[in-house]
């Protein structure tokens, strides 16, 4: 299990990846946000989830 400052470090880090997107030109953050949506469901189809 992820300890708490585990997540704050990935949601810092989330934060600052979505302000450096943010800062490139309108052209380029369409291609910056589909590498980060991929990067986020790879990493979310690696975390074992809990059953329903």
């Amino acid at each position: 299990m992820d300890q708490p400052r585990d997540r704050e470090d990935e949601t810092g880090d989330l934060l600052s990846t979505l302000e450096v997107i943010e800062a490139q030109p309108l052209a380029t953050r369409a291609d910056a946000y589909d590498a980060l949506h991929d990067t986020l469901a790879r990493r979310l189809e690696a975390t074992p989830g809990t059953p329903s």
